[in-house]
């Protein structure tokens, strides 16, 4: 790759997880802001990256298949990114299809303990709608809380009923989601990296401790541009990605409605000629789709 794309966002969200766009909205704003190569990273998904790939246009941005694995183990939570896959390969099918069963069964968990503990019962429609999602979350049980009137809002909804339901389900493990993705010919890559569970903030010994670990298992990158992360995280991650020569990403993590995130802001530089090497590695290398 000779020159370099001066607007990319490789962190997105659509209906397909917890997105309020569709795919084809997603291109389209895409198209809009100008951005000229993109990914769409769905939680434990693939059905908008073939959604989309179905309707680009010659003359649209280049595109990337994106997914995000949502793991955990003995140590907290990690979101693994994976790029430039075959989507038909069966290690991703399968952990996509873990992912899909996990969250099915957390959303039974979670109805169940708003019923059972505030008396909050939803019509068999809106409870089948609820079901049929490719990934139904808290968002989707929080707007729909605020359809009923039991909440105010999705984040009273979420924060003040839906997280007090214990979920004791099985997590994907890291080490998993980065082996089927490499299987897949992809590349894994740790999403917003300085980020763990909740408001936790994973810096210092524990953040060299949490890449050393995962680039055991065969991670190859960190995202190091972020819309959340400031310029001092950005400038120690892309230190770290030096450290141990790690490919570098840049995404947004938009979500439509669902996330007061702009699309396409993720603070990397506008000038091409500015980008880290690790970026021009990862574009170089990483499997790019051109209509």
């Amino acid at each position: 790759m000779m020159s370099y794309p001066a607007h990319i966002d490789l962190h997105m969200h659509s209906t397909v997880s917890d997105g309020t766009d569709t795919p084809e909205e997603i291109l389209d704003k895409v198209r809009q802001k100008g951005i000229s190569l993109f990914a769409l990273s769905d939680h434990d998904a693939f059905k908008g990256c073939l959604e989309i790939r179905a309707i680009l246009k010659p003359g649209d941005p280049m595109f990337i298949n994106g997914v995000e694995f949502s793991c955990k183990d003995e140590e907290g939570k990690y979101h693994i990114l994976g790029y430039g896959y075959d989507a038909g390969h069966e290690a991703v099918r399968e952990v996509t299809e873990s992912g899909h069963a996990n969250r099915i069964n957390k959303l039974k968990t979670r109805l169940e303990y708003l019923k059972d503990t505030y008396g909050f019962t939803f019509s068999n429609e809106d409870v089948e709608k609820l079901y049929a999602l490719d990934n139904p979350g808290k968002p989707h049980i929080g707007n729909m809380m605020v359809k009923y009137g039991y909440a105010k809002n999705k984040s009273e909804a979420i924060d003040k009923y839906i997280d007090g339901a214990q979920t004791a389900n099985r997590y994907l493990r890291p080490e998993e989601a980065i082996g089927a993705i490499i299987k897949a010919g992809g590349i894994p890559v740790l999403a917003h990296p300085f980020y763990g569970s909740g408001d936790q903030l994973i810096v210092g010994e524990d953040m060299e401790y949490r890449l050393k670990k995962l680039i055991g298992f065969g991670l190859k990158g960190v995202e190091a541009f972020y819309s959340g992360f400031t310029s001092r995280l950005i400038r120690q991650m892309l230190s770290y990605a030096d450290q141990f020569d790690l490919y570098i990403t840049a995404g947004s993590d938009y979500h439509g409605n669902n996330k007061m995130i702009v699309l396409g802001d993720n603070n990397l530089p506008s000038d091409p000629s500015s980008y880290p090497e690790g970026l021009k590695r990862f574009m170089n290398d990483v499997n790019i789709i051109e209509a």
